[in-house]
């Protein structure tokens, strides 16, 4: 009987311990509002040029970074990172390079074409849209 009250406690233990991580939590949802931007004003110069892009505090959950793949094709990125997105610290930035986006808690980095990782922690990319 003891032993029997032993595997049972065990498979409670077992079941608790395989609780879903933070990772495993989504991005929350939160629509991208529309956002018109004036690209003759000199605080949107980088989208002027192919592969520019700029970090905008508005949108999003903690923001989105515009990248501008051509002339007639920007895409909007969440700022969240989508790992760990609960993490006060979990916020993406346009790397001092230019050439990725980084979210410096986690050190996961993002490509700008398609928001993919390409280094670090996530398995999801960022959540994004494109824009007209």
């Amino acid at each position: 009987m003891i032993i029997r009250k032993s595997k049972i406690y065990l498979f409670f233990i077992l079941l608790l311990a395989c609780t879903r991580d933070m990772y495993d939590d989504p991005i929350p949802l939160v629509p991208f509002v529309d956002i018109v931007i004036n690209l003759n004003l000199p605080e949107y110069i980088n989208l002027r040029t192919d592969g520019g892009s700029k970090e905008l505090s508005t949108g999003g959950v903690r923001g989105i970074i515009v990248y501008r793949l051509n002339a007639s094709t920007y895409f909007a990125y969440e700022r969240n990172c989508s790992y760990h997105p609960n993490e006060a610290c979990a916020t993406v930035d346009i790397d001092s390079s230019r050439l990725f986006m980084i979210d410096p808690c986690c050190k996961s980095n993002f490509n700008f074409e398609e928001g993919i990782p390409t280094g670090g922690q996530p398995g999801d990319p960022c959540k994004s849209t494109g824009l007209n």
